[in-house]
């Protein structure tokens, strides 16, 4: 059925809207707010917080870099001066010095000559190995072409005998020990002074470089 309401506007019934659909759309607004006022904050304040705090770490990171690069270049060198050093450590432990060691055989001759012995040599030769020697066993040897100007024999037991002492001079530490003493007696002339002399092999055998190191480093310490 039609209904025709035939009043006056004043007069009518004012319609109302239902009030679910008022609670629907109030609740719809509201959360449309919290949506938007949650946007906002993420935008306002979490951002620029993460950005402040990017910026803050961008900055140490700036500072710090230049530090890093230092660092490793350190490093480098340090690994660089490490490697110089122990090849540096390996040629020191494995040469020797032969001006040294003439030095004190010099020494050695001049300690006992006219007194206990009289020595004069007519070569040297000294060589070192790199690697022990396979067949002549040894890391090097000093060879030496002696006499011993005396018809005594023990005159040369004498001159041996200060070779080996190490109070003396640290001459035999870097060698073996000397062997059995050997030589043979020149003939006697009336050219010569002296008349009568013993000639006689120095050689000597050198100890390993780890050895010598130790021997050496002892020596030090005492």
């Amino acid at each position: 059925m039609i209904r025709i309401n035939l009043l006056p506007d004043e007069y009518r019934r004012r319609t109302r809207m239902p009030v679910k659909k008022i609670l629907a759309i109030a609740g719809a607004t509201a959360i449309n707010a919290s949506l938007f006022a949650y946007w906002g904050w993420l935008t306002m304040g979490v951002a620029k917080d993460v950005e402040g705090q990017y910026a803050v770490r961008k900055t140490e990171m700036d500072g710090l870099t230049p530090q890093v690069t230092y660092h490793k270049a350190l490093e480098h060198e340090i690994q660089l001066f490490s490697s110089r050093e122990k090849t540096l450590s390996q040629i020191t432990m494995n040469r020797v010095l032969w001006t040294q060691k003439m030095d004190e055989l010099i020494d050695i001759v001049n300690a006992g000559n006219d007194i206990e012995h009289f020595v004069w040599f007519d070569d040297v030769t000294a060589k070192l190995e790199n690697n022990r020697n396979a067949r002549s066993a040894s890391y090097g040897t000093f060879e030496a072409n002696g006499h011993s100007g005396s018809e005594q024999w023990n005159r040369l037991a004498n001159f041996l005998d200060d070779v080996a002492d190490t109070e003396l001079t640290p001459f035999i530490l870097d060698f073996e020990t000397l062997n059995r003493p050997q030589g043979r007696k020149n003939e006697s002339s009336e050219d010569l002074i002296p008349k009568v002399n013993w000639a006689f092999p120095l050689k000597l055998s050198l100890r390993s470089p780890e050895e010598r190191l130790a021997l050496r480093l002892k020596g030090e310490a005492q």
